[in-house]
């Protein structure tokens, strides 16, 4: 599943970083936070991998 923003995909590619030991997980907030704790890190890795181009800012609603 894609992300369907590029606040979505920004917070995936830190968890995945988190989940790979590349950063701390003390450094997640918000969202990341949440999908790392949440999330496989196949599913993160979707998320992560979408492209920029195209997507909103941030989610609606």
């Amino acid at each position: 599943m894609p992300a369907e923003s590029k606040a979505q995909q920004k917070a995936a590619g830190a968890a995945l970083a988190a989940k790979r030991g590349e950063t701390e997980v003390s450094e997640l907030q918000g969202a990341s936070k949440e999908m790392y704790d949440e999330m496989s890190e196949a599913e993160l890795q979707d998320y992560a991998a979408t492209d920029r181009k195209g997507l909103p800012d941030k989610k609606d609603g």
